[in-house]
Order: structure tokens, then C-alpha cells, then sequence
């Protein structure tokens, strides 16, 4: 089952992650200012899956990666894979799961295992 995760970036700016089942991340949201607009746009991204575009790339050094477009609005990009066919497990994950994925926040900044 795959996760959301919401933290904050650098800029204090909050943004949410996609994880699978193995803990990797799969994409990565925009950033957005406020803490309730990355949780209606985790919701929005639940209802709307089925329909994604997903755009594929290429990098320079010949890593592949994907950004999610819905509706003419690219919200979220791929982290980097070696292989094309890794890419396509990325995706396939995506589909597979999102509509049953929860939601973690780490957005408050505390520490989640105190004793280690």
C-alpha cells in the first residue's frame, strides 16, 4: 500500500510525498503555502487518478522521471529511475494503490521516534 506524507520544505512551505510500500518515494508535489491546501490537493489527486497524464522524460545523463499532469496542470514529478521499465513500476504502483493510500503528517517538525 502506497502513503502520503506531508512535511515541510526549507521555505516552510508544505508539500506531500507519495511512498510506496517499500518506503521510496515515488513523486513529489508542488509546494503550497498553507497546510490545508496540500490536504485538498491529496484528496483531489485521490479522485481525479484515473485521470493522469503521465509525461515522460529523459535526463541529460539518461535517468528517466514522469510528471503528473491533470487537466493541463503539471502538480507533482518523479523521483529518477535507472531504467525505463522502473520508471513503468513506479506508475503502475500509482495506479495500484493510490485510491487506498493514507495520509502522515510530519509537517509540526517533532520528532517521531524520541527514543533513538
Amino acid at each position: 500500500m502506497g502513503t502520503f506524507v506531508i512535511s515541510k520544505r526549507l521555505n516552510d512551505f508544505y508539500k506531500f510525498e507519495f511512498v510506496s510500500r517499500k518506503g521510496k518515494t515515488i513523486f513529489t508535489s508542488n509546494s503550497y503555502e498553507l497546510k490545508f491546501e496540500c490536504e485538498e490537493e491529496i484528496e483531489m489527486v485521490k479522485r481525479s487518478a484515473e485521470n493522469f497524464n503521465y509525461m515522460k522524460f529523459r535526463t541529460s545523463r539518461g535517468n528517466y522521471f514522469f510528471r503528473i499532469v491533470l487537466h493541463e496542470k503539471s502538480f507533482a514529478v518523479s523521483r529518477k529511475y535507472a531504467t525505463e521499465l522502473m520508471m513503468q513500476k513506479g506508475i503502475d504502483e500509482i495506479i495500484k494503490y493510490i485510491l487506498t493510500s493514507e495520509v502522515l503528517d510530519f509537517s509540526n517538525g517533532e520528532a517521531v521516534f524520541d527514543n533513538l
